[in-house]
């Protein structure tokens, strides 16, 4: 009998999606296609599988932040036939589901896939020739957890079969299938990846077209949320002064707004994106203080400063130090007065604690660098996980979003939990993986792949970069396991999380020239 627990109450702060003023043809036309979509989905009745390629479909296409209670009522419905065994005859229909409601933070046990098995534990040929079931069932395997073996399992044949299947002489067939392996939908960026699915997803169904034209009117009315949004960081950026004043750091305003773009993409948090540019900017700029400009003292005293944040530990840094320490003060000043506006709580220790931290590990690695020390691999990453800067991003996200605010909350957030530190992973880990060198920055950073080779004398470039991907992927397993229940925040921020997660393939593979051309192609199609 399969085993599924019943998920504890998830916390669905969903902003409100309502647009501004629809004034002109366009929106009212607009908010006419979203009631059309709303309607089929609300009316698709007892077809579990026509209604889980609907929920799909919206989700690939990032039109998802317009139903969530309509995808909530059919999530509830199929959690409840799981719970029943109703539905594992098809293939397609069990996997999709149990990646949907696991994707929506309900605990379905990976159990249900044990019926593909025969009586001697294998798995029955059958499947072998179910396409779309094949593919499901890859897509499935990404939500594995730690311990899960079946899924391991399941996803490993999925991908061996699917891999013959490249080969096959149905070219747009083929080409969908080295997107699925490439490009698994749980750990892809919607946003990213809609104008590519628009092309793929195809069909008679009448809802497919209906989907679809509804995509390419809200592409049309986010983007003019983005360009405005683009036009304040640059402003700001600008005003704040430190391009000019910090010459060897770097001046990437757009790319660091890609950061927020990719985990806040809700249209209704464009404010909250613009602030989170901010700290994320001073992560880049402080990086470089370290990395590449100051000397060690330098960098003693300006930790020592981010550590007090008192005037007396300001005053004896040289100018350079003093202009991005102001910068820095005057920003988490900023953002915490309008967490204490917008939610009646002050944020200012998290903040400077976790401005703190960070420097903390910088200075770590500067003495690392400057003493010729090349640290254990468990020692490098403890550090590294701190000096990746996710957990200030997300500490600044967890209060900008405001959901949860509670003590309990906040000691949690400040402690660095596991839903942060499994991110940071992943984060620390692609950037050492050896293709990661920014650029016009010619730093001094230490590497993951250094430390684990000179621990395993011998080990090939090749053998210890299969080592460190295969570390993801079980961080991977970990992260996964943070998103269910229990879960003290909210699913915006636990998807924020996620999306940073999905957002470091694209922020960390720079070719040949030390560029990003897949980064570099989104901006241009979003911006």
């Amino acid at each position: 009998m399969t085993t599924v627990h019943i998920h504890s109450s998830r916390k669905d702060n969903h902003p409100s999606t309502e647009y501004p003023g629809l004034t002109n043809e366009f929106d009212m036309e607009h908010a006419k296609k979203v009631e059309e979509v709303r309607s089929l989905l609300k009316e698709v009745g007892k077809d579990t599988l026509k209604a889980l390629l609907m929920i799909d479909a919206v989700q690939r296409l990032g039109i998802d932040y317009h139903f969530h209670g309509e995808i909530e009522a059919v999530l509830e419905r199929l959690y409840t036939k799981f719970n029943m065994s109703d539905c594992h005859n098809d293939l397609h229909e069990l996997a999709l589901g149990f990646r949907l409601l696991r994707q929506e933070g309900y605990y379905v046990s990976a159990d249900v896939f044990n019926n593909l098995k025969d009586k001697e534990g294998k798995v029955q040929g059958k499947i072998s020739q179910d396409f779309e079931g094949l593919m499901g069932l890859y897509e499935a395997s990404q939500l594995s957890i730690k311990g899960e073996d079946i899924l391991e399992e399941m996803g490993n044949f999925s991908s061996q079969l699917l891999n013959a299947w490249n080969t096959n002489d149905d070219q747009s067939q083929a080409r969908i299938v080295r997107k699925t392996l490439r490009h698994p939908q749980h750990k892809s960026l919607a946003k990213f990846m809609a104008k590519s699915f628009l092309n793929d997803f195809q069909g008679t169904d009448g809802w497919i077209n209906v989907f679809k034209e509804l995509a390419k009117m809200d592409f049309n009315m986010v983007k003019s949320i983005h360009q405005k949004e683009i036009r304040q960081v640059s402003i700001w950026w600008k005003d704040l002064g430190l391009a000019k004043e910090l010459k060897f750091a770097r001046n990437q305003p757009l790319k660091w707004y890609m950061w927020s773009l990719a985990v806040l993409p809700h249209p209704s948090l464009s404010e909250r994106r613009v602030e989170l540019t901010k700290p994320i900017s001073l992560v880049y700029i402080i990086d470089d203080i370290f990395d590449v400009h100051g000397t060690l003292d330098e960098l003693n005293l300006f930790t020592e400063a981010v550590n007090r944040w008192e005037y007396e530990a300001v005053e004896p840094l040289p100018d350079y130090m003093k202009t991005c320490f102001n910068a820095l003060n005057g920003i988490t000043n900023e953002i915490s007065s309008k967490v204490y506006e917008d939610y009646g709580w002050n944020p200012i220790d998290s903040l400077r604690k976790s401005w703190a931290i960070l420097c903390n590990a910088f200075l770590v690695e500067a003495r690392w660098f400057s003493g010729g020390h090349v640290p254990k691999t468990d020692e490098y990453l403890k550090n590294g996980i701190i000096s990746s800067g996710v957990h200030v991003v997300l500490v600044h996200m967890f209060f900008l979003l405001g959901h949860g605010i509670t003590k309990r909350n906040v000691d949690i957030v400040d402690d660095f939990p596991g839903i942060i530190s499994c991110t940071a992973t992943i984060l620390r880990l692609w950037d050492d993986l050896g293709s990661a060198k920014d650029e016009n920055q010619e730093g001094h950073d230490g590497s993951y792949l250094d430390c684990y080779m000179k621990e395993n004398p011998g080990m090939s470039i090749e053998n210890a970069r299969c080592h460190v991907t295969h570390f993801i992927s079980e961080t991977w397993k970990l992260l996964n396991r943070q998103c269910l229940p229990p879960n003290p925040f909210s699913s915006c921020f636990t998807k924020a999380c996620l999306n940073v997660a999905r957002m470091v393939p694209l922020m960390y593979s720079y070719d040949g020239n030390q560029c990003l051309p897949s980064l570099e192609e989104h901006m241009k199609s979003l911006v």
